[in-house]
């Protein structure tokens, strides 16, 4: 993998380099960044098994890294995406020192659940298994979804210690271990979606089936399926206003977590939508990294 300086004399490089031309987010980082562009973590040439890394110029060893997974329905968008929109709290990250990954994983539309999980799991144990050559800390990883990918990190920070054969592709191990899990607006119960009875809803395209007809397929894609008190501290962040993954999906998650005795916090933020700018702004970028520094520091 090519090895990218951002800054100055690094918009030269990024003329020439694939790396670089093809990422375009590079601006979104500070200065000096280093990029590690479309590694792919699988072995194989599938487009949606890569993942970049961005570490901090002049980083020192054993970094804590933050695993970014992308929204977009479980059929649309890439590891640029919430990176795109979340530009000051990931400047925020990589100058205080965190690692940031962002990693693509298979649609449903070429796929259904649970290679989605599959893909996230693959991913996040390469990184554990590549710590060393990357400069990260094993034992400081996080996981932060938007969406869609707010189920899969969900999923990834709860279903781990639950063992589920069918979540890992042969030959993954499972060593790894997430220390926090960040949710924005992910699903939590697919059997409380409005389109529960469509099997051509993104939920039903996901699990291959209307989540009613199959409540067996929607119970095992939905994290509060896999709440137990061995889980990571949570904290879940969900737009007042969301009119496609209704904030009870949240409230319900957080309740389940409580109930389990699982540290987390829910923060409703007033009049916010789906997804946008609101949820970078300094209120909920300065939970965000409050939570970090406290669980992975």
């Amino acid at each position: 993998m090519k090895k990218i300086a951002i800054g100055v004399l690094a918009l030269v490089f990024a003329v020439v380099s694939d790396c670089a031309a093809q990422n375009p987010v590079i601006d979104v980082f500070p200065k000096g960044t280093i990029l590690h562009g479309n590694i792919p973590y699988n072995h194989d040439s599938l487009s949606k098994h890569l993942l970049d890394i961005y570490l901090p110029a002049n980083a020192g060893k054993k970094l804590p890294l933050v695993i970014f997974i992308h929204g977009g329905g479980w059929l649309g968008n890439n590891k640029y995406a919430d990176i795109g929109y979340m530009k000051k709290t990931v400047y925020e990250m990589v100058a205080a020192g965190y690692a940031v990954a962002s990693i693509d994983y298979r649609f449903s539309t070429q796929a259904v659940f649970p290679a989605q999980i599959q893909d996230c799991n693959r991913a996040v144990s390469f990184l554990y298994e590549n710590a060393g050559k990357y400069g990260l800390n094993r034992e400081r990883f996080a996981v932060m979804g938007f969406s869609a990918g707010g189920h899969l990190a969900s999923m990834l920070g709860l279903a781990k210690n639950n063992n589920v054969e069918a979540f890992f592709i042969p030959g993954t191990s499972k060593t790894f271990d997430i220390k926090a899990v960040v949710d924005f607006y992910g699903p939590a119960e697919l059997l409380l979606f409005p389109g529960a009875n469509d099997a051509k809803s993104p939920e039903g395209l996901l699990i291959g089936a209307a989540p009613l007809a199959r409540p067996d397929l929607a119970k095992a894609a939905s994290p509060v399926t896999y709440v137990d008190k061995n889980d990571p501290p949570f904290l879940i962040i969900h737009g007042e206003k969301d009119d496609l993954v209704s904030p009870r999906q949240s409230q319900l998650l957080s309740a389940w977590l409580g109930l389990a005795g699982v540290k987390n916090e829910l923060i409703i933020v007033k009049g916010a939508p789906h997804f946008g700018d609101m949820f970078d702004v300094d209120e909920v970028r300065n939970k965000v990294m409050n939570f970090l520094k406290k669980q992975l520091e």
